[in-house]
């Protein structure tokens, strides 16, 4: 099976279509078959088109219901006799999906994993987060996305815990409060957007404000003891029940009151809301892993945890750290390769059988760190290494900011592309009396450019001079998936990103250079 991701514009899915050689595909909407239908023409191995909705027609396609009806009928007539005996001759290493990674640059490369690729992971990496038949799971992300499909699928199969579908991603608390799970398995924007509310709502008297922040102090220092596996003192006992009566039991309540658990991978978690949601009781086990690792490498778990890793690594996966830095990892969930691409699967598996994932980090006491890609390190004109992830997502942590990327590969200093949280700062702007058509023209206004510059730099006040971005600018949309600056994991397309921009980014440069100029020459 090749899964696709539904934001995948048409001439994406006809690439991935025709890579794969697929003949059948099954649509679940009618704005997924007119996809389909559009790209029809250019594939030629497509037999098939099976759709979900009862009503869809066109070009050879059927409904499921038919689908389900002819299976019937060739049943009834002895066809299909050897069905079970045929799926029995599959052996573990034969191919059980290609899951079509975006990446950030070029063309997607389907990654084929077998089936024991997959069940390896689930046996090595599922005791570890005791999940048993008493636990149950709201799945929200998309099953075209490995850690989902296995963390959250998979491994629920093989434990017999309960798994249910929240209806969308608006109506996720909602669900929450009505399925009451003991686990859920997200990525960190999730956990940020999650926290940003909480944020916002205590800083809406001066009350609330002293009462969440004294909370938040009172319950990070307990989680440091708690995690340290050190005796809480009585006064700060007492104080941390408090705090859990005035604020943490409501974020319990809000994520349904029975959580044993979140479970994160996809991207970095920020160290201090993995510390906040601990405090509140609701631990956050970061983990890491890539679709060519199936994907679990590394996770955290109740019996060892380390907030700011990806915790420890699982049985029977091998890793180590190349000489630049770079995280090679063997074992039985490392992919066979990539379809088709025989010279992309040499680049990244090597002839000792070494995947290397692009990811730079470390060991420290038995645990996994990340501290960036390797080829999203920007290197200054300066000779200054700098690691953007963590940058953009202290920044990210700002109210007024959506989305922020970080660029200055080979550059005399870094910049910011910022998008900015428009809910919040047209708000801002009109209580400050300033006015605006859109936001096109919002973003240019010289009071909303100096409020974002302070409010960016005033969340890096801990880093180095050389890692702060000396100029930002505002975007006026944010980045998707169908513009193509987002992978379907939603992933920042780094190199898309600045050519799109490249004009604005040149003018920044160009401008810092002018100014260096005239101040040299005396003007």
């Amino acid at each position: 099976d090749v899964p696709l991701y539904p934001t995948l514009p048409a001439n994406q899915i006809k690439y991935i279509l025709t890579d794969s050689g697929a003949v059948a595909i099954c649509v679940s909407s009618a704005p997924q078959l007119a996809k389909i239908l559009e790209i029809r023409g250019g594939l030629p191995a497509l037999k098939h088109i099976i759709a979900f909705d009862v009503d869809a027609t066109g070009p050879g396609v059927i409904t499921l219901a038919d689908h389900y009806a002819s299976g019937a009928a060739a049943e009834a007539a002895g066809e299909g006799k050897t069905f079970r005996q045929d799926a029995l001759q599959v052996k573990t290493d034969d191919l059980a999906t290609i899951i079509y990674t975006s990446g950030t640059t070029g063309d997607p490369k389907g990654v084929m994993l077998s089936h024991n690729n997959i069940y390896s992971n689930v046996v090595d990496a599922i005791p570890t987060l005791e999940i048993g038949p008493s636990d149950s799971t709201l799945s929200f992300l998309p099953l075209s996305h490995i850690f989902e499909r296995m963390a959250g699928h998979y491994a629920a199969f093989s434990t017999g815990a309960t798994i249910a579908y929240a209806e969308s991603i608006d109506a996720l608390v909602a669900n929450l409060g009505e399925i009451h799970p003991t686990i859920v398995m997200s990525v960190p924007r999730v956990y940020e957007k999650i926290y940003a509310r909480v944020l916002e709502n205590a800083l809406h008297s001066p009350v609330k404000k002293r009462i969440f922040f004294w909370a938040k102090a009172v319950g990070e220092r307990c989680a440091e003891l708690m995690l340290a596996k050190q005796p809480i003192p009585g006064l700060l006992g007492a104080q941390y029940a408090i705090a859990k009566k005035l604020v943490f039991s409501k974020l319990v309540a809000r994520v349904g009151g029975k959580l044993k658990f979140f479970a994160s991978g996809g991207a970095p978690l920020p160290a201090d809301i993995a510390k906040f949601f601990f405090a509140a009781g609701l631990p956050i086990y970061e983990g890491y892993g890539l679709t060519e690792t199936s994907p679990i490498i590394s996770v955290n778990n109740p019996r060892k945890v380390a907030l700011g890793t990806v915790g420890p690594v699982i049985p029977n996966v091998t890793v180590k750290i190349a000489e630049d830095g770079e995280i090679l990892v063997k074992g039985p969930n490392v992919m066979k390769g990539y379809y088709n691409k025989p010279e992309a699967t040499r680049e990244v598996l090597d002839a000792d059988g070494w995947f290397h994932t692009g990811d730079i980090g470390m060991v420290e006491d038995g645990f996994l760190k990340i501290t960036d890609r390797k080829k999203d390190l920007i290197v200054t004109a300066g000779g200054k290494n700098i690691a953007p992830q963590p940058i953009e997502a202290l920044v990210k942590k700002s109210k007024f900011v959506s989305n922020a990327v970080m660029l200055g590969d080979k550059r005399s200093f870094c910049v910011m592309l910022i998008v900015a949280q428009y809910e919040h700062l047209e708000p801002w702007a009109k209580d400050h009396g300033l006015l605006w058509k859109d936001h096109r023209e919002l973003i240019k206004l010289p009071q909303v450019v100096e409020m974002m510059e302070k409010e960016v730099l005033s969340q890096l006040t801990s880093l180095a001079k050389y890692e702060v971005p000396k100029k930002i600018l505002l975007l006026e949309q944010d980045f998707t998936v169908e513009s193509g600056d987002l992978t379907p994991t939603l992933k920042v397309k780094r190199r898309v990103v600045e050519k799109k921009y490249q004009r604005e980014i040149d003018s920044i440069y160009d401008d810092a250079s002018k100014r260096v100029s005239e101040k040299g020459s005396g003007i």
